[in-house]
């Protein structure tokens, strides 16, 4: 929920702000993991994946410069924005990121992307089926005639 990323947010910042030579990591692992969002996630397969994913962002290499979160291996690489950059720098950050981020940046496989569009073409498609089927007009054609067209 949006609270637990505001409390895992809130948690970071507070140990990295109180421990700048020695982050600890496995503390803050656990706290997001297990105590922020551990609680919501029941299946021991999710709870590995929650695990896996917390380790590859949480961890040392993650508090060099330069760090890249995600590199798609075809041009579009998320790093880390500049270290005490001014406004205008994380602004510019920002923006060289691509508008619809690709599902690997969220340790999904390039196919997450083809099934949540079809699950929303599909739901499209299922809204505008009863659209037409509301349709209050005489003489027309019925909404299965529309569609066969």
């Amino acid at each position: 929920t949006e609270n637990d990323l505001r409390i895992s947010a809130r948690q970071l910042q507070m140990f990295l702000d109180d421990y700048p030579d020695e982050t600890p990591i496995k503390a803050l692992r656990y706290l997001t993991g297990e105590c922020n969002y551990g609680g919501r996630v029941t299946e021991g397969m999710d709870r590995r994946l929650l695990t896996t994913l917390l380790a590859s962002y949480y961890c040392l290499e993650g508090l060099e410069p330069g760090f890249e979160i995600f590199n798609s291996g075809d041009g579009i690489v998320f790093t880390q924005p500049p270290d005490g950059g001014s406004h205008e720098d994380h602004l510019n950050h920002i923006t060289s990121l691509p508008l619809i981020s690709p599902p690997g940046v969220f340790g999904f496989h390039e196919n997450a992307n083809l099934t949540k569009e079809m699950g929303e073409t599909y739901t499209m498609m299922a809204e505008l089926l009863l659209t037409a089927a509301q349709g209050g007009g005489s003489g027309g054609a019925g909404p299965d005639e529309g569609v066969g067209e």
